[in-house]
């Protein structure tokens, strides 16, 4: 078996998660979650072992480099740090209810990465820009903050459901209550994954921008990817003083979210294929 296998079989784990944590959501049964949880933790032991696996190859090939460095990997990476981010989460808070929100997102990413014929699965040597020591360091903190804005943004859609569904309840039932409680339960999460990301794709930002001084002898050269990792930054960084300054919580960070996590996609996955610039070899 080599990576790519090992790597398709990971995402019908993901899958069978997902299915689980919807059942859960539908039928409140505990064992449910439970199964849902082993699945997703099975997963990311399966990839995590295609990961290591696919470096022993390229390795194998004499090649030897971390594999990050184009669209497929980078996806695969990108559905770990989902399931990693997550797990955490439901470990802190004890709330599996959220996976079907959230472990979607490893599964369409791994699912993608995988069934997609625009990717190539091979093994190549690295473009001399990409041979170097920041490669791990800028891809692995990048790709940690848009698995905390993915995670949010699949939050703000439970939010804004329950929000929703719960406009015409009494305000003093017990029903609303409930309602209010994970409400205000989902918030807190929502912002911090969005604190969290912003952490994460500062130091991205800057582990990338020493990068491209050693590969190109500037730290700033308004490339496209530079551009909308900056204006992403601004996104989140405007929804944090807003939160701070002026006191947005609910519907209003929520929706922060998902415009964030559309600027999130345009600047992973948009630029590289309609937009050229320096970091075009990410296609």
């Amino acid at each position: 078996m080599d990576s790519v296998q090992l790597l398709g079989y990971a995402t019908f784990i993901y899958l069978a998660a997902t299915f689980l944590y919807v059942a859960l959501a539908i039928f409140r049964i505990e064992r449910l979650g439970l199964f849902a949880t082993a699945l997703t933790i099975i997963g990311l032991l399966a990839t995590s072992a295609g990961i290591g696996l696919r470096w022993v190859e390229s390795y194998q090939l004499g090649i030897g480099y971390i594999p990050l460095t184009n669209m497929y990997e980078s996806l695969v990476f990108f559905a770990w740090s989902i399931a990693v981010v997550y797990l955490a989460i439901e470990y802190i808070y004890k709330t599996r209810y959220l996976g079907a929100y959230v472990v979607s997102f490893a599964f369409l990413a791994m699912a993608y990465a995988s069934f997609s014929a625009e990717f190539s699965k091979d093994i190549k040597p690295l473009l001399p820009a990409l041979q170097s020591n920041w490669l791990a360091a800028h891809v692995i903190t990048c790709f940690i903050g848009y698995a905390a804005f993915t995670i949010a943004c699949g939050l703000a859609i439970l939010y804004l459901i329950k929000k929703s569904s719960a406009g015409g309840t009494q305000e003093n039932s017990p029903a609303s209550e409930a309602t209010r409680t994970n409400l205000a339960q989902l918030d807190i999460i929502i912002y911090k994954m969005i604190m969290f990301g912003f952490l994460w794709l500062t130091a991205g930002i800057i582990t990338g921008a020493v990068w491209a001084n050693s590969a190109w002898g500037t730290y700033w050269s308004w490339d496209p990817k530079e551009t909308w990792s900056l204006i992403t930054w601004f996104i989140y960084a405007l929804a944090l003083h807003a939160r701070f300054t002026r006191g947005w919580d609910g519907t209003r960070m929520a929706w922060v979210a998902l415009v964030g996590f559309l600027s999130v996609v345009f600047t992973y996955y948009g630029v590289n294929f309609l937009l050229s610039g320096l970091h075009s070899y990410g296609g």
